[in-house]
């Protein structure tokens, strides 16, 4: 089984994408992760990849495909993959498709957690992160309840900042939506609900 997560910062793809995995035994496949690792590591992909992003530059699709391609040929992958941010355009959308067929694999269900802007900017701007351990909190947290560190807001988590990234995402990732309504494969799901039932409304879906 082959999942796609699609929906704005914010919308609790990583909550539902972690809760998958340990429901369904998929391999959890972030762009993110992967650039991250790739450099980290110091691979030829990710000597490539650091280029850019020591340039401010987005990393090119071709190379983002190509990590990819690495990361399906890990064995953990041979019971499907829960795709986190990946693909960001129709691109990259169809370059994914194209990969799966040489595979005789298919992308099973796109799954987009919808929640109104408001809501994403309110939930993001309460959040608060330790400067000690990294724990993520919020507003309800004077210090940290792990670590008793003290908790700031991130740059990222600004209101202003929050809504420019809902206004890349409606512009890049957002036809993506379209995409895979035409390839008859997407579920639009609430995410304006308790994780809990989000989680059981993706259970619906996958069977």
């Amino acid at each position: 089984m082959n999942i796609v997560l699609l929906g704005a910062p914010g919308a609790g793809k990583g909550t539902q994408a972690a809760l998958m995995v340990e429901k369904y035994g998929l391999a959890h496949v972030s762009t993110g992760d992967l650039l991250r690792a790739a450099v980290n590591e110091g691979t030829e992909l990710g000597l490539e990849a650091k280029g850019f992003m020591d340039a401010g530059e987005l990393v090119p699709d071709s190379l983002v495909i190509s990590l990819i391609k690495e990361r399906l040929a890990a064995p953990d992958a041979s019971k499907g993959v829960i795709f986190d941010g990946f693909p960001r355009n129709t691109l990259q959308a169809v370059a994914l498709s194209a990969e799966f067929d040489l595979m005789g694999e298919k992308i099973d269900a796109a799954l987009a957690i919808q929640l109104d802007a408001e809501v994403i900017v309110k939930r993001l701007s309460e959040r608060r992160c330790c400067r000690d351990c990294g724990y993520i909190g919020s507003t309800q947290d004077p210090v940290c309840p792990k670590c008793g560190g003290e908790m700031y807001q991130r740059d990222d988590d600004m209101p202003d900042t929050i809504r420019n990234r809902l206004d890349v995402y409606e512009k890049s990732t957002a036809p993506l939506i379209d995409y895979y309504r035409g390839a008859e494969v997407l579920y639009e799901i609430d995410g304006d609900k308790h994780p809990d039932e989000v989680f059981q409304s993706i259970q619906d879906i996958l069977g």
